[in-house]
């Protein structure tokens, strides 16, 4: 069996759940090609010892720009922070690499455009990992959505909530300082919004935004906790909070159906609620990330005593992946998506083929959420070009 080495560039959050996936696709896939766990990379070398000892890779390197030309490399996995994916992924597409990035794909329009672009110049395969689309659920409302059972969409309505920062004694983590996040909730959570709202309606066409700031300055972390969602301790003086802390979007889309997209860190006992619904003039779909297993379907197509919302509960084998998972029923969780990607990813190489979401999606959703903290920023309708 063809076999390519990997190496990965962060590991966090995000470096666990990609170790996770590089680990479990061919066990449970019949793949055409074995993924080898090369090499690890990070800043600090101790806790990266300790990472890829537990994850299973094989060597470490602290410079990326050396693991990045190592001969014995094929493919760069970027989860890092969004501001140090442009340089990674550009020097990886630059040295022959295909690139594994995390999302938002960058913090801007432009960095995402040049990422984009190099990406293409060089001929490597490329993906951004916006990770809901291959939820079966999600990919079953696509399937109805492209046999028309839906009809002509007239409505998207997507909320993205979460509640980790409501505590004003939450220190400034990275997540809320613009040099490093580029912005707050509207490019990491609408940034997943906008990358569903594209695959299931369309290209959007116009944005009107408001955003909100609620706290104004936060404890300076320690450097230990930092870089993690759960930083509790903080170090001496505060900091100012330079992200949005909430965002609101009114979209109208190029085949005219209008929608919303709302995210916030501020939504006590919400701790990952990803939902939307989809409204057409033959039915409906809703999801909830929270329930991923299950569809929410109405059509009108059923006769009127038997019409409702039915819950389809897509762990049959007929659903996209599930085949190769557990016996119908039985669910599958938010790190089997993650698996899902690199199987599809590991397929366009081996096929010379393209996957979706790539780098051009990353940069189209990039040119929306751009275009609404611009609309926010001036009180006004943005068109996209």
């Amino acid at each position: 069996m063809k076999e390519l080495n990997v190496g990965i560039v962060g590991y966090k959050f995000m470096g666990k759940a990609h170790s996770n996936a590089w680990i479990k696709a061919p066990l449970f896939f019949d793949l055409d090609v074995k993924p080898v766990m090369k090499a690890a990379c990070g800043r600090h070398e101790a806790p990266l010892r300790e990472f890829a000892a537990r994850w299973g890779w094989q060597d470490i390197e602290t410079d990326w720009k050396k693991m990045v030309h190592r001969d014995d490399i094929d493919i760069i996995d970027v989860a890092l922070p969004q501001s140090l994916h442009h340089d990674v992924a550009i020097e990886a597409a630059g040295a022959g690499k295909h690139v594994f990035c995390e999302k938002p794909l960058a913090v801007s329009y432009e960095q995402a455009k040049e990422m984009y672009e190099a990406a293409e110049k060089a001929g490597v395969v490329h993906y951004v990992n916006h990770n809901y689309r291959r939820c079966p659920a999600v990919r079953l409302a696509k399937r109805l959505i492209d046999e028309g059972k839906i009809g002509r969409i007239f409505h998207w309505r997507g909320a993205y909530l979460q509640s980790w920062i409501v505590d004003p004694s939450f220190p400034l983590t990275w997540h809320l300082r613009k040099e490093t996040a580029g912005s707050g909730p509207q490019g990491d959570l609408n940034s997943h919004s906008v990358d569903l709202a594209r695959y299931l309606v369309g290209e959007i066409k116009t944005v009107s935004c408001m955003t909100k700031q609620f706290i104004e300055e936060r404890p300076l972390p320690d450097e230990v906790a930092a870089g993690t969602f759960k930083a509790a301790t903080s170090g001496t003086g505060k900091g100012k909070v330079t992200v949005e802390d909430a965002a609101f979007m009114l979209v109208e889309f190029e085949n005219g159906a209008l929608g919303s997209f709302e995210a916030t860190r501020f939504a006590p006992g919400r701790k990952n609620y990803n939902y939307f619904e989809i409204y057409g003039s033959k039915g409906s779909i809703l999801f909830d990330f929270e329930r991923m297993n299950e569809l929410q379907y109405f059509s009108l197509d059923d006769p009127e005593y038997a019409q409702g919302f039915r819950t389809i509960l897509a762990t049959e084998p007929v659903h996209d992946y599930i085949a190769n998972w557990w016996p119908p029923g039985h669910i599958i969780g938010y790190e089997h998506e993650f698996v899902h990607a690199v199987v599809d990813f590991l397929n366009a190489i081996e096929k010379n083929g393209k996957i979706e979401p790539d780098f051009y999606d990353g940069m189209k959703a990039m040119q929306v959420l751009d275009a609404g903290l611009k609309s926010a920023e001036e009180s006004r309708k943005i068109a996209i070009g």
